[in-house]
């Protein structure tokens, strides 16, 4: 039988926090091992009682949760952590996946989608749902940089713009595997390069990097 996902829920607001624990109560494999009102004080937490997936609110007083998921990373890399947020906006998105988190839900999505986003999670995976990729491949509507003409490609291959390509579409290494006719060490492989090159840390990161210097578009 395997160990229950030890979650840590993060958001200043009670009703927030008490609508997921009950939420997620209601599901096999998960224990809520704690809860925090700002990103101080997840922080703290973090150390205290190990989670393996932090679900994190943005925007809170005293530490906000960008801040907090950049002190985490920093501090605890190996805790997988969900943006959950009632904010929909391009750069917060990126920011967020930029800084290492590995998801981003809206709180008003469904149950199944929060649990396989955990799940993903806690896996080491990044799931976004449609929406939220969506927004993120399309280019920003207001821009104070002139557009450049030629997309910053940070010297990838051929090969590893198809296995990035493929993490933008949601695909996971078995499947990317599979449809390249490679390995999933190989695609791993890959990913680390793509990783090292664009200068982050997970997929989800790496897919909001090479928007913003166009290798990937709509």
């Amino acid at each position: 039988m395997t160990e229950a996902i030890r979650i840590l829920i993060v958001d200043d607001h009670l009703i927030v926090r008490e609508g997921l624990r009950l939420i997620l109560e209601t599901e096999d494999g998960f224990e809520l091992v704690g809860e925090a009102s700002d990103g101080a004080q997840a922080v703290d937490l973090a150390a205290e009682l190990h989670p393996d997936v932090i679900l994190m609110d943005l925007r809170m007083p005293r530490m906000d949760g960008l801040t907090a998921i950049e002190i985490l990373q920093r501090q605890h890399p190996q805790i997988a952590i969900v943006i959950l947020t009632t904010f929909k906006e391009d750069d917060l998105m990126r920011r967020g996946l930029k800084a290492g988190a590995r998801g981003y839900l809206l709180k008003d999505t469904d149950r199944k989608t929060l649990f396989n986003t955990i799940r993903a999670a806690a896996r080491g995976e990044t799931l976004l749902q449609p929406e939220i990729l969506e927004q993120l491949l399309s280019p920003p509507k207001f821009s104070a940089q002139p557009q450049q003409s030629i997309a910053d490609t940070a010297d990838l291959t051929d090969r590893e713009l198809e296995v990035l390509t493929a993490v933008a579409g949601g695909a996971r290494s078995k499947e990317i595997a599979y449809a390249l006719g490679i390995t999933e060490r190989t695609v791993k492989a890959h990913l680390s390069n793509i990783y090292r090159k664009l200068g982050v840390d997970s997929r989800a990161a790496a897919v909001s990097e090479a928007m913003q210097r166009g290798i990937l578009g709509v």
